[in-house]
């Protein structure tokens, strides 16, 4: 059984639903918690998966220990009917750790995809960072996406017979997507009158959701992001996230301007067209440091740490953290230094091949026989 509620897990297990549904020796099921349901649901629609089970526990302005309850109290009777022979979680969310747990408590092995990154501290990106600690106790598959991910989790003593380095399935995704856009691009049509209406404009992508920049950071962000438009050569396209914290402060400070589109959240499809079509990323995610660099788009992570180094080390992105002179300055200088510009737009992506699912549907069946 695979247990996801966001959207980015929805992204990012949707090629591993694929491939292990395509194995005759495993029988699979989907349940989603629906942590995030309107963007959840995009992915499903697009990725052609219809859940199994659908706990549906998104409510309005929850805390972490609302969710957190309602997760573990929910997937509990879940896997007690269903009694699955293994649960198969992603990555960090607040759902990702009450599976682990929930299965944990009725001795079902868990696997965990996306497993190893490591920020070194508790608090960014937070709750993440212990979510997938927790997980990686628990856990006796661990698909490490990078050979640094694998190595994070043999100096926590996780066994290493338990790791296995695959490459990161958000790659797979995306390579799927760009196909899919490329042979329809009606896929991406919502995105068509936002680039039009910056014809001739270098585009810079932003995305910002992360909770521990909630109050103060998004501030500066909105304030670097302000500053940033005053250029006439650059256009911001913004798909801002629906938590009031976000959308608040950036309808606040960024409505209105001439060369700034806020829009909704795009599904999958269009935002594959807006990493296409930027010439920089501005992000605080953690996917989006891995998917950038696979179209050569430099990414400032407006962050103080990452989970995700090898980017750093790699030269596909760097971390900016939340002062607003700091982004605006790295964000210039990759505007009007082409020498700056090309070291990262030509880095070697780090973070995967495009086939990470199927190595992870192979290891799963091999565990199983």
């Amino acid at each position: 059984m695979t247990v996801f509620g966001t959207r980015p897990e929805a992204i990012k297990m949707v090629p591993v639903v694929h491939a292990l549904r395509t194995r005759e020796d495993l029988d699979v099921s989907v349940c989603v918690t629906a942590q995030h349901r309107d963007m959840l649901d995009q992915v499903l629609a697009i990725g052609g998966i219809t859940p199994d089970i659908d706990l549906d526990l998104m409510r309005d302005g929850q805390s972490l220990d609302e969710l957190g309850s309602r997760l573990l109290s929910g997937l509990g009777p879940v896997f007690d009917e269903e009694k699955p022979d293994r649960v198969l979680v992603h990555g960090d969310t607040l759902t990702t750790m009450m599976a682990s747990l929930a299965a944990y408590f009725r001795k079902i092995p868990v696997g965990h995809v996306e497993a190893g990154l490591r920020s070194g501290d508790i608090h960014h990106p937070w709750p993440e960072e212990v979510n997938r600690r927790v997980t990686a106790c628990i856990a006796d598959l661990n698909f490490a996406p990078t050979q640094r991910a694998a190595d994070a989790l043999r100096a926590e003593n996780v066994a290493p017979s338990s790791i296995h380095v695959t490459g990161n399935t958000v790659i797979d995704a995306l390579f799927a997507t760009r196909a899919k856009v490329a042979d329809d691009p009606t896929l991406a049509a919502s995105l068509d009158p936002v680039l039009k209406r910056f014809a001739g404009k270098r585009i810079i992508a932003v995305t910002s959701h992360r909770r521990e920049n909630f109050g103060d950071g998004m501030a500066a962000i909105a304030d670097a992001v302000a500053r940033i438009a005053e250029r006439e050569d650059v256009a911001i396209i913004f798909p801002v996230h629906p938590n009031p914290q976000v959308r608040g402060p950036m309808e606040s400070a960024l409505g209105g301007h001439d060369r700034i589109a806020l829009i909704d959240p795009l599904d999958y499809p269009g935002f594959v067209a807006l990493l296409d079509a930027s010439h920089i990323v501005l992000t605080d995610s953690g996917g989006v440091q891995e998917e950038a660099p696979s179209f050569g788009k430099p990414v400032l992570v407006m962050r103080e740490t990452t989970e995700r180094p090898e980017g750093i080390e790699a030269g596909t992105a760097l971390l900016v953290g939340t002062d607003a002179e700091r982004i605006i300055s790295e964000t210039f200088r990759l505007l009007d230094d082409e020498d700056a510009y090309a070291a990262m737009s030509r880095a070697h992506n780090p973070f995967g091949d495009g086939h990470a699912a199927s190595r992870i549907s192979e290891i799963i069946a091999n565990a199983h026989r």
